[in-house]
Parts: structure tokens; sequence; C-alpha cells
């Protein structure tokens, strides 16, 4: 059995115990990367020598007891929109293909700490702007269960490398469902954590308001692990939250005795595929077998959602992505005339068609005449749907629900289609939008064999009762490796 079909946890373990070193780790991640990359394309960085002379360090650090915690030596492969001190971070944009930072992302440098190998930066949709890992300008990455079907996006890459078993667990972001919606799709697990928790100090961002860094695993033990690593309070990042308690393992605990459950009649309605929706429905019937207490609510707003996010979002990103413009940094036109028209051509020459698209919203909707009616309004929409939360969780502890519609759809499908790949996010936008944590696990598959993701809700802050619940759904079912695993 290779190495990389342990989960990390187990595998830090068996490290710990002298039963593998760090090298033997890293090298088998690295002879999967070489093996799959052809089918799967979930990496744009390799780092090949970089990580072999890390596991050596980290092995040294071990053996003196330097290093005690349960991720030191594990492989780890980092999305590439976080920031790698001296190694090439792209956001998988012809405008960023020669850009190396000069330092690191908070949420990585947390993990080096305990003594992560990072093995390589994975693919994505450009900026983070897509839900299928299509709108790359370094070619689409490929679902591991069926190599003709799209992984999901924006994180696909880091979900096909986990469930490709390339790694043996990920760092991914959320913005709209990025972590939640391929990790369903990858049948992996997945966590966006509560606004605030992990730093986005080193993330380039998309959303400001929006994104947040999260774990991508095998299972629910693994993610609790390392969001307990990377979650910090950290003053570089005016948007980060001091907590009381980073204890999230402490969570995992197969007990859902009187965990009030409410399912929201609005995300079982039209537009939901049959085989998804029972899948989802026998998963909420097994917690209820558990002990928890199980009922349909009135969750209203769902339909105001999309609209308000993707207002928001483009907002955000046209400001965001005021920064590459051929001067500083990243790609710049090789022919131009004057200032404005180098501005225009690398602008134009560097950013893939959905960047430009979103952009294009973006200023729109803050343009003179045009703020008021819709971005002012989608502010204010934002403000009722984290109202409409707030209600229900007076009422429950967890709300259940699908992580996205379908399986995934096949290679060319979604991006002939903008409209139809953003309302594909309808069941994961509002969570970015109260700010609020969500985790997707694998809850069976469908007739064609493609992963169904199973999507758990909680109030802020309440990362504990997401994973204890979580964890206990898990205990019922087996971890499926994909074929290409």
């Amino acid at each position: 059995m290779s190495l990389m079909s342990l989960t990390a946890v187990e595998l830090g373990k068996k490290i710990k115990a002298k039963e593998v070193t760090v090298v033997e780790a890293v090298q088998e991640a690295l002879d999967a990367v070489e093996k799959k990359e052809k089918d799967v394309n979930s990496f744009v960085t390799v780092m090949r020598k970089e990580a072999l002379e890390r596991a050596k360090e980290v092995q040294e650090k071990i053996d003196n007891g330097e290093l005690t915690g349960p991720l030191a030596g594990v492989p780890v492969a980092i999305k590439d929109n976080m920031c790698t001190k001296g190694t090439l971070t792209t956001c998988s944009s012809k405008i960023l293909r020669n850009f190396v930072p000069t330092y690191t992302a908070q949420a990585v440098a947390n993990l080096e700490e305990a003594g992560a190998v990072i093995i390589g930066k994975t693919n994505m949709d450009e900026f983070a702007m897509g839900s299928t890992t299509e709108t790359s300008a370094f070619g689409p990455t490929k679902n591991p269960w069926n190599t003709e079907h799209v992984p999901g996006g924006s994180s696909g890459g880091s979900c096909a490398a986990v469930a490709a078993e390339e790694c043996s667990y990920a760092l991914g972001s959320d913005t709209g469902g990025s972590i939640r919606q391929p990790s369903s799709f990858c049948g992996v697990t997945g966590i966006k954590p509560t606004y605030g928790t992990v730093s986005r100090y080193g993330l380039i961002a998309y959303g400001s308001s929006l994104d947040q860094i999260g774990p991508v695993a095998k299972d629910v033990t693994d993610c609790a692990t390392i969001l307990e690593v990377i979650a910090s309070h950290d003053t570089k990042d005016s948007t980060s939250v001091e907590r009381e308690d980073y204890d999230f393992t402490s969570a995992l605990v197969d007990d859902v005795k009187g965990i009030k459950i409410g399912i929201p009649k609005d995300y079982f309605g039209e537009g939901l595929d049959p085989e998804v929706k029972e899948a989802v429905l026998a998963a909420a019937k097994v917690l209820e077998q558990k002990g928890a207490i199980v009922e349909e609510f009135d969750l209203s707003l769902v339909e105001y959602a999309i609209p308000a996010y993707y207002t928001i979002a483009c907002a955000e990103a046209s400001s965001n992505l005021e920064r590459f413009d051929g001067v500083k940094y990243g790609y710049r036109a090789k022919e131009y005339q004057g200032l404005h028209n180098m501005y225009k051509k690398s602008r134009s020459e560097g950013f893939g068609a959905e960047v430009k698209r979103r952009i294009m919203l973006g200023s729109f909707v803050l343009s003179s005449g045009y703020f008021d009616a819709y971005y002012l309004k989608a502010l204010r929409t934002k403000a009722l749907i984290k109202k409409a939360f707030d209600k229900a969780f007076e009422k429950y502890d967890i709300i259940l629900g699908p992580a996205a519609p379908t399986t995934a759809p096949k290679l060319g499908e979604s991006l002939s289609d903008p409209l139809k790949m953003y309302l594909g996010d309808i069941y994961t936008i509002s969570v970015n939008l109260a700010g609020l944590p969500g985790i997707s696990l694998p809850c069976g598959t469908d007739s064609k064999g493609l992963p169904i993701g199973l999507q758990l809700i909680g109030d802020c802050f309440a990362e504990k009762k997401l994973i204890r619940t979580a964890y206990a759904y898990e205990q019922t079912r087996e971890y499926a490796h994909s074929p290409l695993a």
C-alpha cells in the first residue's frame, strides 16, 4: 500500500514511530506526482529539489525532538494563490507567470513551522475565478474519478491532488465555495473556516471580504488537525480574529445525541439532481439514527445569494486586480506605445476571458450612477442573508444540505455557459456572504460513479460542532479511493 493512501495523521504517526523516514514519504509523493500528472494536471510547480532538501532538515528536527506535531514530515501541496518565498506563485494566470514572492503566506508559514514539507503549488481557476479549474492559463485539471470530468474549482488542483493521492493533504482557498465544491466533486473532505480564523496575509486576493484559506484532506480528523495548525491571530491581517479556542481536534467525538440539524427546504427544490438529493437526505437519516434531531425549515433569501455574491465579489476583484498593470511585477506586453497603451496591452494579454468578464462586471457595478443600484443593494442583501442565518442558528446547531446541485460536469460543458456555472455555486456562496464555517465530505456516488458531497454549515466560530457532526457521520462509511489513486 502506498504511503499516500494513508491519511496525513496516519503518515505522521508512522514517521514519528520511525517506521518510515520523511525522505521516503516525500519521495513517494513526488513519484506519484510524476506518474499521475499527465492524467490529472493538478500541479503548476513541482518543488522536487527543495522538497527533498527540506525533508532531510525536518527529519533531523524530528530526531532531535524539536518537531513533535502530528503533521511533522508529511508532504503537502499549496494552492498557487498563496505566496511562497522564492517559489513561483502564479494564480494560474499568464500575468503572474514569472512572479516569485519575497515572503510566505502566514498560513503556509504556520504549516512549515509545524514541520510540513511542501512538494508543489497546485493548479486553480485563474485568480480563483471559476468553478471548474478550466480557466487556468496552464490547462484544465482533471477529476481523478473520471478524467473526462472537471474536478470543480477554484481549488480543483488541491482537491484533485489529494484524491489522486499525489500528496497527503493540501491547502485551498474558498471565496464562494472554492474548497467545498471541488471537495464534493473529488470525493475528499474540505473545510472553509469562519472568516478571519486563518490569516489572509500572503493570499493573493480575489474578494477580500469573502476569501478564506482552509484544508483539503481525506477525512475529518486530518482537516481538524490541519486547521489547528494554520489558524492563528495575525496582526499583519486586519481581518484576522483572535479566538479563545483553537483546539479543533477535541471535537473529534462520535456523538451527535441532541444536536439539532436543520434542512433548508429551499436547498432541495428545482435544479437539484435526484441522485444528489437522495444521497444527502440518506446522510441526514444516518445522523438522525445516531441521535441528532433533524427537521426541515425555510431559510429564505436563497435566490438572492448568487446575484449579491457576484456583484460584491466582482466589485472587490476589479479593485484588487488593479495592481497587475505590467509595472511592478508580472507580465508586461512586449510592444506598446506610451504608458496607457502598456497598461491596456499588458492586462489584455495577461488576463484570461473569465477574469476580464469579472473585472468588467465589477467596474460597472462600482461606477457612478450604478453604485447605489447594484453594489449597495448587494451589500444590503448580504446583511439580510446573515440575518436569516442568525435566525436559523437560534434554533439549530447545524444546517445540512448538498455542496453542489450535481456531480462533476464534463470538461468543456460549463465554460460555454458562464451563467450556468455561476448557478452551480447556489449552496455554497451564502456561507461566504455570512462569514460562516462550512464543511464538505463524501456521502456516496451517483450512477456514473462520481462522488457526491454533503455540506454542513455552522454558526460563526462553531467549527467544533461542525467537526463533531461530520466526524460522527464519517464513522459510518469507509473512505473511497479514486480510480487514479
